[in-house]
């Protein structure tokens, strides 16, 4: 006798075990930055959202970083397969090819882009074909990179003493990286690049006096204000930045197309998560900053803000003239912004406007 319940249940079944014998796939992926900080929270997030859009069948562990390499050393072990993805920075590769600063970290946005602006010149502007150009074709690694966490607006940095000028900077050894110890070293600064777990001890044994890495909240988080108790902001030196995820390319091409989507639509959610949580949280850090470390929080002289960008273009037009595809991704860019800087320009009221009218005192 045909039984309702028994055919209900066993069709039921049936349903379940295309999804109870689904593949699962699971990568290895290290982080370059201090697992105290916010960049690595961020990808356990990217993780864990990749893990709930594919239902499980997609698994990512985020590794900290020096469980299988130093910071450093992600990109070439993403290339050789030794894990199977990174969470770095385009600036770490600045030795290897000067076009790496395009790709996130550069003054100015490049051209007056903010992070928004410059989003839309990878996803809108041609700049994503470029970026895998960059890896693939340039430094010969067969990597897919895939934006991921945004980390604008950068504050100038933590400083011993205080800083009255650009000519200030003069012999002062300070944590930079990429091209912005090249801008900084335009006013005489000595540059040291080190990774980021690595500036706060740095600092502590008197190896540098000043440094840079992120925000308030960032650089609380891992304790900047225990070593220096002058901090200034805002900046130019890094207006637009995103860091990156580094998939190994065979990986890539294994995954199916819906699971590559997901990673996509996992790192822009976790791109734009990462810029909101960071707002919140330098509002709170600046009041304990002030209240509880007893930082000093200073404006920086708009003399530094005008020449970063000033040096800044020097720089870039230098190697535009004996680099072709710095040139190639710097007038892309440059086309992009050309465009949309202008036009937000009109439309958008200054920030500064509405804040002031409100919270000027």
């Amino acid at each position: 006798m045909f039984n309702v319940r028994s055919f209900a249940a066993a069709l039921a079944l049936l349903v379940c075990l295309p999804a109870a014998h689904a593949q699962v796939t699971k990568l290895r992926f290290q982080g370059a930055f201090p697992t105290s900080s916010l960049f690595f929270e961020n990808s356990k997030y990217f993780a864990d959202r990749v893990k709930a859009m594919s239902g499980g069948r997609l698994q990512i562990e985020m590794l900290p970083p020096g469980a299988v390499v130093p910071p450093f050393e992600v990109l070439d072990a993403v290339h050789k397969g030794v894990i199977d993805g990174g969470h770095t920075a385009p600036a770490y590769w600045l030795g290897k090819n000067r076009a790496a600063t395009l790709f996130g970290p550069a003054p100015g946005g490049p051209f007056g882009m903010d992070m928004l602006d410059y989003m839309g010149w990878l996803y809108e502007g041609g700049g994503l074909a470029l970026y895998r150009e960059f890896y693939q074709k340039e430094l010969k690694r067969n990597v897919v990179p895939v934006p991921m966490t945004a980390v604008n607006n950068q504050i100038l940095g933590w400083f011993k003493r205080p800083l009255k000028n650009w000519a200030d900077f003069k012999g002062r050894k300070c944590r930079q990286t990429g091209i912005t110890a090249e801008v900084f070293s335009k006013a005489g600064m000595n540059p040291v690049n080190i990774p980021g777990g690595e500036i706060v001890p740095a600092g502590e044994r008197g190896v540098i006096e000043c440094a840079e890495f992120v925000g308030p909240a960032e650089d609380m988080k891992i304790g900047f204000h225990t070593v220096w108790k002058y901090v200034y902001m805002p900046s130019m030196h890094e207006t637009a930045t995103v860091v990156e995820l580094l998939i190994n390319g065979k990986v890539w091409n294994k995954l199916p197309e819906d699971q590559k989507a997901i990673i996509q639509s996992a790192s822009l959610d976790a791109t734009l998560r990462s810029q909101l949580i960071m707002n919140k949280l330098n509002a709170e850090a600046l009041t304990e900053l002030r209240t509880k470390h007893g930082v000093k929080i200073e404006r920086t002289p708009e003399d530094i803000l005008v020449n970063t960008l000033k040096a800044w273009d020097q720089i870039a037009k230098e190697e535009a003239a004996k680099n072709p595809f710095f040139r190639k991704v710097l007038e892309s860019q440059r086309s992009y912004a050309s465009k949309v800087v202008p036009a937000r320009l009109s439309i958008v009221p200054p920030y500064e406007l509405g804040a002031r009218y409100y919270w000027s005192k």
